[in-house]
């Protein structure tokens, strides 16, 4: 926490008195806001709520008070400043963030509104810094239309696929991202198809997506897919060919273990011979599984050394974040 000044003292000893609060609320709150506030359900609430990375920034004073008519909260943030800070419309725009998600770690499922009181005593006069954040941005008016409506979305699953064809190199991210979960990838490999031969993606690039349709989507026969995927791409033929030998020889190795377990297991109840070859077969099914999911951390590790961004590995290997943790040690 900051060093706390003579000044700070005097201001928080007089604010952090709820009655003395809401007279100063009475007093400053702008009158739309004043309206809607019930100030005699004022509550002092803990002003420890900012990120670690902003530890050295905790707000000065922060009340709750509930809402008139309907239910809720406002959230009144009182910060005290002896000297001018430029970048104070800044620092004020971070503790109502962090204000709301501490409210919503409370088990609420609605932003509540915070109203941000910089109460200023300096030697220049009167404050010389705008408390409006947006014209701390290089080009204001950009910002405000950019702030000031819903953020931009790029929802995949309405694009019709004719469209994602036409983008270029994200054009095979989307289109499998968009069907992942609704249909059998087979029935993309036409597109799929188009999209490869025109060669706009990394061998990286592929190899993390080949994996990813196969570890997560929904792919009824992966060897028919692997192998066509091999016909009709001969730019990505060895790739695809070293996928598949990577995942017929863990299923063959696991499929040994698994059938000799099972084998022993299943064959002192319905004979050695049955339960040895169903046991090969069920182990032979969970190491193609096993063998996959190998693939995607190899090819996940691969993504990591050459620099990509860990969240975007997760996004398209379908691995957990303690499983990267696990791949950097």
């Amino acid at each position: 926490m900051p060093t706390t000044t003579p000044h700070d003292a005097v201001f928080k000893q007089f604010l952090s008195d709820p009655d003395t609060a809401r007279d100063f609320l009475d007093i400053h709150l702008p009158p739309a806001l004043h309206d809607v506030c019930d100030l005699s359900t004022l509550r002092l609430e803990p002003n420890g709520f900012i990120e670690p990375d902003l530890s050295a920034y905790y707000s000065d004073i922060l009340y709750s008070v509930e809402t008139r008519g309907a239910p809720g909260y406002v959230y009144c943030l009182i910060e005290h400043q002896s000297t001018p800070d430029k970048l104070m419309a800044f620092r004020l725009m971070r503790y109502c963030l962090a204000a709301m998600q501490s409210h919503l770690l409370k088990g609420h499922d609605g932003l509540p509104l915070v109203v941000p009181l910089l109460f200023y005593h300096g030697r220049q006069s009167p404050y010389p810094y705008s408390t409006h954040w947006f014209d701390l941005f290089v080009q204001p008016e950009l910002a405000t239309r950019l702030y000031n409506q819903p953020f931009p979305l790029v929802d995949v699953t309405v694009i019709p696929d004719e469209q994602i064809l036409q983008h270029k190199r994200v054009a095979l991210l989307e289109l499998v991202q968009k069907h992942i979960r609704q249909r059998d990838m087979m029935e993309l490999i036409d597109k799929l198809s188009l999209l490869l031969k025109l060669g706009t993606c990394s061998q990286t690039q592929v190899e993390a997506l080949v994996n990813y349709m196969l570890q997560t989507g929904d792919t009824a026969e992966p060897k028919a897919l692997l192998h066509e995927l091999a016909h009709i791409s001969p730019q990505y033929k060895e790739l695809v060919v070293t996928i598949a030998d990577r995942l017929r020889e863990a299923a063959r190795q696991e499929g040994r273990q698994e059938g000799r377990q099972e084998g022993r297991l299943e064959g002192r109840q319905e004979g050695r011979q049955e339960g040895r070859q169903e046991g090969i077969e069920k182990g032979i099914e969970k190491g193609i599984a096993k063998g996959i999911h190998e693939g995607v951390r190899q090819v996940a590790h691969k993504m990591l050394a050459n620099g990509i961004a860990p969240q975007t590995v997760m996004q398209l290997t379908g691995l957990t974040e303690q499983e990267l943790d696990q791949l950097r040690h």
